[in-house]
């Protein structure tokens, strides 16, 4: 009998995670591109014409702030329908979201800035399911012997989204289709596997036909009943106050800026700073992202199978790497004297990011345990608030894109803040589960009402 469905649900759940990150990342290469489109140009009066995509810097950073402001806008409610439907139906309507607003931003982007930067902002409530949707996965399908590893593979979207979205977009922007054509096509796949993950995924693997009893037995081993028990409380105060979260979160935030960063503004840099070609380019800003997703996927293994050593030692192992030498490599990026010396820091600095699954990751899943889904959505969080940040940086401090000398500043500030949050995690890093993870809905009745009946009596 087939006892390994959780995989199934694993690779799925990666496949829709993938498209939402691919449609709202595709911009980030075509930007090269649709300025370079002869047949969509403005007439501005007396006799000049310009092209209508040749955005300012400021336009640019306007419509990546549109996707970080509808992912804030959706963290919340779309965390809040994961606890009270589960993530089967929220999830899928995300991806239809996704799906229409990336169909339409061709048209969008002809008609107006301002309709394009809306569907922009679709986009970012869309993607605010990510973390959400990763955090109930894990806590739903993963053993807790197998926590890294799912992390490690639900957490690869974003460098898979990028090793795919610039490759093919770049190939449509060569093409006789053109680029418009790179949102029709990743617009269907988002619609095509969002369907499969509404036929195929439940919330509850007790109450999936296709989970075997031996299977079930294996994704519940050591899983309190609390944990166990799809319950709508989660107690927000005290995880929001507890040390070892907001380090966390704190690590989360600034290693997604340097990430982000490398990710958006990359095949800028290397194309108007750097000197590389568009075919180059479209390339090399994705030998990055292929590492990246290399050592997301071992470190998840390694975490998991190097059971002699300790869960802290191990956490902070990978989170020095991911976050701390990341954060020295980016910050070197604008002092290296060559272009080849420039793509090497960019590169390996976004490739150790990938070990974060060991790090901050595997911390606050095995720390917040039944709860880890609102702790990921919060990691979602940051990530929004890191899609300002990196854009609004690079807006104040590079605003000419062909002057290096801002770019400096640009990764020498993220690389620092990294460094810092490195060191804090030294100080709060723990697998062992949290105190408020013991407190379910009924215990905090009964504290409450023992509350009140003490109350009574004096």
């Amino acid at each position: 009998m087939f006892d390994n469905f959780r995989f199934i649900i694993l690779a799925i759940g990666l496949l829709c995670l993938t498209s939402l990150a691919c449609n709202y990342s595709i911009i980030n290469f075509t930007f090269i591109c649709m300025t370079q489109d002869e047949n969509d140009v403005i007439d501005t009066g007396n006799g000049t014409i310009r092209q209508r995509f040749a955005y300012s810097q400021t336009e640019k950073s306007a419509l990546h702030w549109a996707v970080a402001i509808g992912t804030i806008t959706g963290t919340f409610p779309v965390n809040w329908a994961y606890v009270r439907w589960g993530a089967r139906v929220p999830f899928f309507l995300a991806g239809v979201l996704s799906a229409v607003a990336t169909a339409f931003s061709p048209l969008a982007a002809h008609f107006s800035l301002s309709t394009f930067i809306f569907l922009r902002f679709l986009q970012g409530v869309a993607y605010s399911a990510d973390f959400a949707a990763v955090g109930v996965i894990v806590v739903r399908w993963s053993p807790l012997g197998q926590t890294a590893i799912f992390i490690s593979f639900l957490t690869t979207f974003s460098s898979i989204a990028s090793m795919v979205t610039n490759p093919v977009s770049g190939a449509f922007c060569t093409s006789t289709l053109g680029w418009r054509w790179a949102y029709y096509t990743f617009s269907a796949f988002t619609l095509i596997i969002f369907s499969i993950w509404l036929a195929l995924y439940h919330d509850d693997p007790q109450k999936h036909r296709a989970v075997s009893s031996r299977e079930l037995d294996r994704i519940q081993e050591g899983k309190t009943q609390a944990h166990i028990d799809r319950n709508r409380f989660v107690p927000y105060k005290a995880i929001c106050t507890s040390p070892v979260i907001v380090v966390v979160w704190l690590n989360a935030f600034t290693e997604l800026v340097g990430y982000i960063i490398m990710l958006t503004y990359g095949p800028t840099y290397l194309y108007k700073v750097l000197g590389y070609s568009i075919k180059e380019t479209s390339y090399l800003s994705t030998i990055g992202a292929a590492m990246h997703f290399a050592l997301k996927m071992s470190s998840g293994f390694l975490s998991d199978l190097l059971s002699f050593i300790s869960e802290n030692n191990k956490m902070m192992f990978f989170n020095t790497l991911a976050v701390g030498v990341s954060g020295i490599l980016c910050a070197l990026i604008g002092f290296m004297p060559s272009a080849y010396l420039a793509l090497l820091m960019m590169t390996i600095s976004s490739s150790l990011s990938g070990l974060n699954v060991g790090g901050f990751y595997k911390c606050a899943t095995l720390h917040s345990r039944q709860y880890a889904h609102f702790v990921l959505a919060m990691v979602q969080f940051s990530k929004c608030v890191a899609l300002v940040v990196g854009p609004l940086t690079v807006a104040v401090f590079a605003s000419d894109e062909k002057d290096p000398s801002g770019w400096v500043i640009v990764f020498l500030f993220n690389g620092i803040l990294m460094m810092i949050a490195n060191v804090l995690f030294y100080f709060t890093a723990t697998g062992d589960a949290a105190e408020f993870t013991e407190i379910a809905k009924d215990a905090k009745r009964e504290k409450t009402e023992s509350g009140i009946r003490l109350k009574e009596i004096s």
